[in-house]
């Protein structure tokens, strides 16, 4: 018996030493990057791309490139795919994409979302260079450059303003930023939604006092005069001013949701909805329970609606309720055409023993960032000694991490965050969703 043992325990150790001497063998194999068969050369699907907001669904490009054939049998490389304006000097927002294929088919969306997000100017046909990077390990190999023209599409409109308010009665007092205003439908005359405190404003161009005004008189014209600050009362008004005849307003405000499946149900207060000022609608993230809502303006029945044949026009018919079931929303009302939408939404939140309700719950949520596409923000955020981690709608089905600590959110194993007590400021970036990035900012 004790010989069987004995004659086991050498076997055991004799595949372990191999296993070992194995181990150090491939560890020290030496790849040739240097061949003409470790070449990578990129090729495209097309030479000249114009992207249509008509076409999203469809296919716009493919990227294809050869595998490299380092001379040894390896794993398979990774290959990121590269895409900027001058890849002499391009960063990590450059990578469209990672992948363990040898080719990359861009749906019209997500390619026109990735070079919009790289600022690449819309309708106006640009040169963009093109390469690949094998990857194994910590060696690489980059391909030749292809350049592409490629025009995309304007998805969001510009009706920004060098107009602004500014005053004691707005959230950064005389200091500024100032409180921006809008375009509208007529010509010189911009608007301003406005959530102001007991204070004064004036209205003024370029974040500067070279160019302001007031209202000495209180006459509904903007004047230069001395002591022409105008007093507000605390509240959410829309401002509307015209550049030319200088005539101004300021009106009580706002666009909510109400509704037994809202979290005070017809009583409110309802749930506030922003202004989206590269959509012109206004928008809501909220959380609703089984029930029926309505939009209204101004928490108040003057001006109310629904949508009795749900067609996705909002109006003023009987019986118009809209039945939502639990869930969380992202809600958006034009309130120009009256067009609306309910559509189901992840909420992201921040979860970990360094938050108030600790691992269990509920998680602290993020805001989303209208004007940029996959963008979540959360400021002033109170964490303590400890970690965290971001996950959607409180549970653990999707959750990141970090566990290189190098920006880039990760599902790996002991990717937990480390934080030192404060007061911090977080962004979570799903723009590119192949690379989807954290920033966290201690104030």
């Amino acid at each position: 018996m004790k010989k069987s043992i004995y004659s086991y325990m050498l076997m055991l150790t004799t595949l372990l030493l191999l296993g070992a001497c194995t181990d150090d063998i491939n560890d020290h194999v030496i790849l040739d990057t240097t061949s003409e068969d470790a070449s990578i050369f990129v090729h495209s699907s097309d030479d000249s791309v114009v992207l249509l907001k008509d076409n999203i669904g469809q296919d716009a490009l493919t990227i294809s490139w050869n595998e490299p054939d380092f001379g040894v049998n390896t794993e398979n490389p990774s290959y990121q795919v590269i895409i900027a304006s001058d890849l002499t000097n391009y960063s990590d927002l450059a990578i469209a994409t990672i992948t363990d294929d040898t080719q990359k088919t861009f749906e019209v969306e997500e390619l026109n979302t990735f070079l919009t997000n790289n600022e690449i100017i819309a309708e106006q046909a640009t040169d963009l260079q093109v390469k690949i990077i094998a990857t194994i390990g910590s060696l690489s190999k980059e391909s030749d450059i292809i350049t592409i023209n490629l025009t995309t599409y304007a998805d969001k409109i510009d009706l920004s303003t060098n107009w602004g308010i500014v005053g004691s009665a707005t959230p950064n007092s005389w200091d500024g930023p100032d409180i921006p205003f809008y375009e509208t439908g007529t010509p010189n005359e911009y608007v301003a939604y406005a959530t102001f405190i007991d204070g004064d404003i004036k209205i003024r161009k370029d974040n500067a006092w070279d160019v302001s005004y007031g209202d000495a008189n209180l006459d509904g014209i903007l004047d230069t005069d001395s002591d022409n600050d105008i007093a507000v009362t605390a509240g959410t008004y829309k401002v509307l001013f015209n550049e030319t005849t200088l005539a101004y307003s300021i009106e009580a405000y706002t666009w909510e949701i109400v509704g037994s499946a809202t979290a005070n149900g017809w009583d409110g207060p309802d749930l506030a909805m922003t202004y989206d000022s590269t959509s012109d609608t206004w928008k809501a993230l909220v959380a609703l329970v089984n029930g029926v809502i309505k939009i209204r303006q101004n928490n108040t029945w003057d001006v109310s609606y629904g949508d009795a044949n749900l067609d996705g026009i909002l109006d003023t018919d009987s019986d118009n309720d809209i039945a939502v079931t639990a869930g969380n929303y992202l809600v958006t009302v034009n309130t120009n055409t009256l067009e609306y939408s309910i559509e189901a939404i992840d909420v992201w939140g921040i979860v970990g023993d360094a938050t108030p309700n600790q691992w269990d719950g509920p998680d602290t949520k993020f805001n989303l960032d209208f004007s940029q596409e996959g963008v979540w923000y959360l400021n002033d955020m109170v964490l303590t000694d400890g970690q965290i981690k971001f996950r959607t709608n409180d549970d653990w089905s999707l959750s990141y991490g970090d566990a290189t600590l190098d920006g880039i959110l990760d599902g790996d194993d002991n990717n937990n965050i480390l934080v030192t007590a404060g007061v911090y400021d977080f962004t979570l970036d799903f723009s590119n969703p192949n690379t989807p990035t954290y920033t966290l900012t201690k104030q």
